[in-house]
């Protein structure tokens, strides 16, 4: 069974995929100056908003580990970035988040 956290949220995943939403890090200064954003990092930790229902094995349908509003931990390459209503989110394999955090 898929769900969703809010009606912001206007995509909804399928199979085994979830939809994250990155988490923003605080401005970075390094010795005074200003890193700009196409030279910082990509996040690599976000928040789950959507869940596909899960991935069919066998012909029965495998139920998702993660849930929305986990906290994720994933590969810095990972996933499909697409924009939403200007919100930027990232879609992802279950099989692609590494760790849910605390």
């Amino acid at each position: 069974m898929a769900t969703k956290s809010d009606a912001a949220v206007k995509v909804q995943p399928l199979a085994d995929r979830v939809v994250v939403k990155a988490t923003e890090e605080a401005e970075q200064m390094r010795g005074g100056l200003y890193i700009p954003d196409t030279a910082k990092e990509k996040p690599q930790q976000g928040e789950i908003v959507a869940v596909g229902p899960g991935r069919f094995e066998e012909g029965a349908r495998v139920p998702m580990d993660l849930k929305v509003g986990d906290k994720v931990l994933y590969g810095k390459y990972s996933g499909t970035e697409v924009t939403v209503d200007n919100e930027q989110y990232l879609i992802l394999r279950e099989s692609d988040v590494l760790a849910v955090v605390g």
